[in-house]
């Protein structure tokens, strides 16, 4: 990607902390404080109903490093300017800025297209020194009527540019927590320096009725109020001292609180333009229906955990009795039958087992077949000296694949063990592995081969018949068997993976 300039074309990298790396002649300290304005500034477009644009540089090299358009107002800048470098007659507002350290407005508007824009230009101040610019851009096409809610937001985005002019915000008491909310039209309240509203937007005072307030909010003690409001007294005491603490001049961070049946996040930012102090801002979100969808989700998951925890409980019972049925057998076959439905019984039980802790419908499946392995052996029957190991991984594998899989497993290892090799033992060798989509599993064994003129479509045994049902109708895939690359026996699955 190349910068556009009016001056030739530089290479530029993508993301903030590159371009600030590059053309930024700042403190790590400084960059870090521009980062921090970056991921706060969408509060101030909002509130300014402008784009913000991040400038750094001087003269012919100042270079916009980062863009935000408002979700409140049209876009200045439809385009992105990111990594646009200006001409000298756009420079004039952001040189002033930097050189007399205060907020500039440009005399005349200029066209952006065909678009009129009003700039201001916003030293921005970290330690004392101004290390970079910010300009407000404002499109003038969209008239706005002077209403409440735009005089109390042009007010606050007013105080918070002062403040970025300053130095004192983003605040460095904020803490690194996710900026994700809430947002000026999720809900704002804008406090005097008493404490008491001055202003309240439609949607703040919309999630004061669903916490029960009927009164209007104008020149009520906010702090007090909420507390009032709040179920927990811990978190009634906890909002409200997060309040004062911003119209002390701090900035707390977000807490989240219920009030007969509602819940609302709250965030609180204090105001502390040059000169006195102009209050504080609360942002607050109803978050009521979000957290009881999450609620649902968690409810769904404990529920499907619970199923494969009952289902694993009812196989394994199942295994027990058909254990005990084999032993009472006493003709061989019937007892043998009795002893491969065990088996295959408990393998499934083995997957349902790992559902029943996961937190999603997948399962890590090299655990599955490490756990598997022992089982196999010892119920086989075959050479003492007969060894199975996994070289490779399946990796996450969804419930709906893993089921069947593991039966297949069960019984391409259960004959390796039992039928391939001579009293002295063998090894069987599991090797699976992933690409793109796919995943093929090969089975080798070192062991005495197939018998002359074998053929799986032409076999008769119950374990190959289900291998592959289970093979071409659970899973969609393929499998061969035929003798191995150095003697023996290979089987070889290729499977899908995407969900069918």
């Amino acid at each position: 990607m190349l910068v556009r300039s009016g001056y030739g074309t530089l290479p530029l990298m993508s993301t903030l902390s590159d371009l600030l790396l590059r053309h930024a002649d700042v403190t790590a300290a400084a960059m870090d404080h521009l980062q921090r304005l970056v991921a706060e500034w969408q509060l101030i477009a909002d509130l300014s109903f402008a784009d913000l644009l991040l400038w750094v540089g001087s003269g012919e090299d100042l270079l916009c490093v980062a863009q935000v358009r408002p979700t409140t107002a049209p876009t200045s800048h439809p385009d992105d300017l990111v990594g646009t470098r200006r001409g000298r007659d756009d420079q004039f507002p952001m040189d002033a800025a930097r050189s007399q350290h205060r907020i500039v407005r440009e005399g005349d508007p200029h066209w952006s297209g065909e678009i009129p824009v009003r700039r201001e230009a916003v030293p921005i101040r970290y330690a004392g020194a101004v290390v970079a610019s910010m300009s407000r851009d404002t499109n003038l096409s969209a008239a706005r009527a002077s209403s409440p809610l735009e005089l109390a937001y042009l007010g606050s985005g007013d105080d918070l540019c002062q403040m970025v002019a300053e130095g004192l915000f983003p605040a460095l008491d904020a803490g690194d927590e996710p900026l994700t909310g809430p947002r000026a039209g999720d809900g704002l309240i804008r406090l005097d320096c008493a404490g008491e509203v001055a202003y309240a937007s439609p949607n703040a005072l919309s999630a004061y009725r669903r916490m029960g307030v009927t009164a209007d909010l104008a020149g009520a003690e906010l702090a007090s109020l909420t507390r009032s409001l709040v179920t927990d007294s811990y978190d009634g005491t906890e909002v409200a001292g997060r309040i004062r603490a911003a119209l002390a001049g701090r900035s707390p961070l977000r807490i989240e609180v219920e009030a007969r049946g509602a819940t609302v996040l709250f965030r609180t930012l204090p105001l502390r333009p040059p000169g006195a102090p102009a209050g504080a801002l609360v942002l607050v979100r109803d978050v009521t229906d979000l957290r009881r969808r999450d609620r649902q989700l968690l409810s769904k998951d404990a529920t499907i955990r619970e199923i494969h925890h009952r289902v694993k409980n009812n196989l394994q019972t199942v295994a027990a009795l058909l254990r005990l049925q084999a032993r009472r057998m006493s003709v061989p076959a019937a007892r043998f039958a009795l002893q491969e439905s065990v088996r295959r019984v408990s393998s499934i039980a083995l997957v349902h087992e790992t559902l029943a802790i996961s937190l999603d419908e997948s399962v890590d499946f090299d655990g599955i077949v490490d756990r598997l392995v022992p089982t196999v052996t010892e119920l086989a029957g075959g050479p003492v000296g007969a060894v199975v190991r996994r070289e490779g991984s399946f990796g996450i594998l969804p419930a709906e694949c893993a089921t069947p899989l593991v039966v297949v497993l069960t019984e391409l290892l259960h004959n390796a063990v039992e039928h391939a090799f001579a009293p002295e033992g063998g090894e069987v060798v599991l090797r699976p592995g992933r690409t793109g989509p796919w995943l093929t599993v090969v089975v080798d064994d070192n062991g005495t081969g197939l018998p002359a003129g074998f053929s799986l479509e032409a076999s008769d045994g119950l374990g190959l018949q289900i291998v592959r049902t289970l093979v071409e109708s659970e899973l969609g895939g393929t499998i061969k068997l035929g003798p191995g690359p150095v003697g023996g026996t290979q089987a070889t699955l290729r499977i899908p993976l995407a969900r069918r």
